[in-house]
């Protein structure tokens, strides 16, 4: 049985055991790994800071895990170690006698089933006579099963009341950066953050700890003259959702926002998740490395047909698993159908089905930008003020540079010109443009790709 690192990040209860597996997947950490004859069990011991070293096994028929360590995560670290090593391929797991100890974790997990059995020899009447006598599925006990949904009812109770205690530590952490004035957080702005975001993390919203951890980057990427501005701005939006999650903890956008996004599987039995079927242009790829170890994997799609006008897919893997290739070249164009989160205006998205444009079919045109700019810029700040990134999709215009050499996306119509972040050179900046895909954040824009006379421009 194979699995790959996908799956084992799926299983992560949050980023903090992720990153805290990457460190273990080294092979100095384990001996004894090994796997039974069918593949379908796996093993191993990791050093830990005791004088035993932990045993940790995993089931791949369902992914169930068990540990020795005392860790109340589920899967811990060492499993999801465990698992890494075994989908990297990073140590061998040669076929071997199931140990005693992993056959007693598999008969107390399922009675009766005990270590895997070599298949027996082939004999029709025995195989017969096997199958008629075989003891029929155990029966689930009730009481076990209430006892389960008490104490998973029980978990979701502490969760919820971890991720409140980690908010009212946050807003006054917000309320001390402002008593304390902007200057000085400015001047710290990067251990402040780390702090209060680790903070997060002990409690269960580590999806806002990952938010507090980009700012200090945000921050600093602006002009000296705006920071003090742009960290008012950044502890209001933090404020906003810290507020917003409390008044609606059950609202899924909400909780995507601060606590954790929903695996793959769920997204694909909910319902309630818009399905878009539409051809797409991939405008730009961006990988980021993050200060907790994680690189951030995020492709820009622009709908070229009906639907949502962009699509944003994110993937997150382990800076120590080294440099993803990706699958999406920025220009491509493809039919295909795109799963997005439910939102107020979904935005993320995962690809269900991906067709590749038939050979010598023209590029589709860009669509025109039918709202106005100042309506388009605005928006978000009515549907989710705590937003740090909205895509926009500009009319005609052109990038000019003033005296300082900061460039402007100036349109055609004479509106007020917008601000762009970065250096921007080459034949982007002398050029008509007639649709330019940009991200707004910040009060400045990045601009992902444009459009020409000539065809289409990437930046960077």
């Amino acid at each position: 049985m194979a699995i790959d690192l996908k799956a084992v990040e799926q299983l992560a209860t949050d980023q903090a055991s992720l990153k805290a597996a990457a460190g273990l997947a080294k092979p100095g950490k384990w001996s004894g790994a090994a796997a039974s004859r069918d593949s379908a069990l796996i093993w191993g011991e990791c050093a830990g800071s005791g004088a035993n070293p932990y045993r940790v096994m995993a089931d791949l028929r369902d992914m169930g895990s068990k540990c020795t360590c005392p860790s109340r995560k589920f899967p811990c670290k060492h499993v999801l170690a465990l698992l890494w090593l075994n989908a990297e391929g990073i140590i061998p797991f040669p076929p071997d006698e199931t140990p005693e100890w992993v056959t007693d974790w598999l008969g107390r997990r399922r009675p009766g089933a005990g270590a895997p059995k070599p298949a027996p020899a082939s004999d029709p009447d025995k195989n017969l006579l096997a199958a008629r006598t075989a003891d029929p599925e155990p029966v689930e006990d009730e009481k076990a099963a209430a006892r389960r949904e008490a104490a998973s009812i029980k978990r979701a109770e502490d969760t919820e009341r971890a991720i409140l205690d980690a908010l009212d530590a946050l807003e006054q952490w917000v309320g001390d950066q402002l008593r304390l004035g902007l200057a000085g957080f400015l001047d710290d702005v990067t251990a402040r953050c780390r702090r209060i975001g680790a903070r997060l993390t002990d409690g269960k919203a580590a999806a806002l700890a990952g938010h507090l951890d980009e700012v200090p980057a945000r921050l600093l990427a602006l002009p000296v003259g705006d920071r003090v501005r742009g960290a008012a701005i950044e502890l209001a939006r933090i404020t906003l959702l810290a507020r917003a999650y409390r008044a609606a903890p059950k609202d899924p956008e909400l909780r995507r926002a601060v606590a954790t996004t929903e695996s793959r599987e769920v997204l694909l039995a909910n319902p309630d998740a818009p399905r878009v079927t539409s051809r797409w242009e991939v405008l730009a790829e961006r990988v980021l490395t993050r200060r907790d170890g994680l690189v951030s994997q995020t492709t820009w799609l622009l709908n070229l047909g009906e639907g949502p006008q962009f699509a944003m897919m994110r993937d997150f893997f382990p800076a120590s698993a080294g440099r993803r290739g990706s699958v999406f070249t920025p220009g491509d164009q493809f039919a295909g159908e795109l799963l997005f989160y439910p939102g107020r205006a979904p935005l993320r998205a995962l690809l269900v089905q991906r067709e590749a444009a038939p050979a010598g079919q023209a590029p589709s045109d860009w669509p025109v930008a039918a709202t106005p700019l100042g309506e388009m810029l605005s928006r978000p700040l009515v549907d989710e003020p705590w937003t740090t990134e909205t895509p926009v999709l500009l009319p005609s215009g052109r990038i000019l540079f003033d005296a300082a050499r900061t460039a402007w996306w100036s349109p055609d119509d004479g509106e007020a010109a917008l601000p762009i972040s970065g250096e921007v050179e080459g034949l982007i900046t002398g050029t008509a443009l007639t649709r330019t895909a940009a991200i707004w954040s910040g009060g400045r824009l990045e601009i992902l790709a444009a459009r020409s006379g000539w065809g289409r421009i990437a930046h960077g």
